[in-house]
């Protein structure tokens, strides 16, 4: 196991498929200044010593009103379509920040190999910390926001932190649980935990084809295979292993959830569990708690689907972080 060379990633996915998007800029900074935002890049070394790729988008028009601590999906990263929504967010007034997980996108590791989510919260931890921490940051209402694995994760670092941590948290078809659909049968679950003990990196896990599952509009799903760090091999033994486990772990522990929080999930999901998302705002202990089930659509929600569905949920969750965090100015960029 150790670190693997993956190659310099397009920067501008818009620009893969001009047909399809229409004119979008060429550059990835053209398309930030498009809709006043200012976005860079970087490494964070967390004091365990390991690295972590991260990005980071903030509004140039006004100061910003409200950070956003993003945590992406299983086999994704932050640069390609996450980004989109980052933007979007951050031409509206909030501050957006990021890391491509341990062996995902351009952080360190044996591509999607991750054996130990607690390890990955402890970095991500410090790393928000270490952005909540900044003077320009200061005094601003923090809040999670995680798709799929990335929900369940925002999920494990609200209970393993103060209750009164962060202002809120969005979880976008939050992976609780594994669904069924895709999961292994039980006697090759059985057979798979007795050769992970000897084997955990090796990529055998028999699964369904995620992105076929995840993205209904079919040239989104072209361009979503086209990103060049993206995972697309088979899951890794030891990753199903932890999945199973902190999906299990935080399918007991619902009811202690408190954090205020937006639940979104597709009727037709067939990676994450629709029902459980369900059962996470029937048993949370949260007071200001919300959940949208979109009738018929997928699991990729915030990219997938075809554009009206996905300015609908945007504005969904742009309308539920400005009743939290109130704007005192006007913000209109062209194009989003």
């Amino acid at each position: 196991m150790g670190s693997q060379t993956v190659p310099e990633p397009v920067q501008n996915p818009n620009t893969k498929y001009r047909n399809f998007w229409g004119n979008s800029p060429e550059t990835e900074e053209a398309y930030y200044a498009l809709h006043g935002v200012s976005g860079t890049s970087g490494h964070f070394t967390a004091p365990s010593g390991r690295s972590l790729f991260t990005r980071s988008w903030v509004p140039v028009v006004i100061p910003p009103r409200g950070i956003i601590c993003m945590i992406h999906g299983y086999g994704n990263d932050t640069g390609w379509t996450m980004q989109l929504t980052a933007v979007f967010l951050a031409s509206h007034g909030f501050a957006c920040f990021a890391a491509d997980l341990p062996g995902h996108g351009r952080s360190p590791g044996l591509r999607a190999f991750v054996p130990d989510l607690n390890l990955v919260l402890t970095d991500l931890k410090d790393f928000f910390q270490s952005v909540r921490s900044r003077p320009e940051n200061q005094g601003l209402k923090s809040f999670l926001f995680g798709e799929s694995m990335g929900g369940a994760l925002c999920l494990s670092m609200h209970l393993s932190m103060p209750a009164d941590a962060w202002a809120g948290a969005v979880l976008v078809a939050p992976m609780c649980k594994i669904s069924d659909k895709i999961k292994p049968p039980w006697a090759v679950q059985m057979a798979l935990r007795f050769v992970a003990r000897f084997a955990p990196t090796l990529a055998v896990v028999p699964t369904a084809d995620l992105v076929e599952k995840s993205v209904k509009v079919p040239e989104k799903r072209v361009l979503a295979m086209c990103n060049p760090v993206r995972y697309n091999g088979k899951p890794r033994l030891g990753t199903v292993l932890e999945l199973l486990r902190i999906t299990d772990e935080l399918g007991s522990r619902l009811h202690e959830v408190s954090i205020p929080f937006l639940v979104l999930h597709g009727s037709a999901d067939e990676v994450t569990d629709p029902a459980v998302s369900k059962a996470l705002y029937e048993e949370a202990r949260s007071e200001d708690k919300t959940i949208k089930i979109y009738d018929g659509m997928l699991h990729s929600l915030l990219f997938g689907e075809p554009d009206e569905n996905v300015a609908m949920i945007r504005q969904d969750v742009l309308t539920w972080l400005n009743e939290r965090c109130p704007d005192q100015h006007e913000i209109h960029i062209e194009g989003m």
